[in-house]
């Protein structure tokens, strides 16, 4: 798409789109292409996958603190209905 399509479509400023596409264009995961005046932009799926397969391990990681968490509050939740029985 172009910038002044994607604007339009996120209902947000072409100066405002320009900014991010040039912070992603910086780090390669855009691809573009001009047609006369127009510039076309798409995503680049091998960057994509690279930061994804980057991000795999954090991603585990995190899922595994968020379940010990819920969890616990289970757990915790599981006592105070508990306690409140038998009170």
């Amino acid at each position: 798409m172009t910038p002044g399509l994607i604007a339009e479509n996120l209902n947000s400023s072409r100066q405002t789109i320009s900014k991010h596409i040039q912070i992603l264009n910086e780090c390669e995961l855009l691809n573009q292409t001009q047609s006369g005046r127009e510039i076309y932009y798409h995503f680049n799926p091998q960057k994509m996958k690279a930061i994804a397969d980057w991000l795999e391990p954090y991603r585990k990681l995190w899922e595994g603190r968020f379940t010990a968490i819920e969890d616990l509050l289970n757990e915790m939740q599981t006592k105070r209905k508990i306690k409140k029985i038998v009170n």
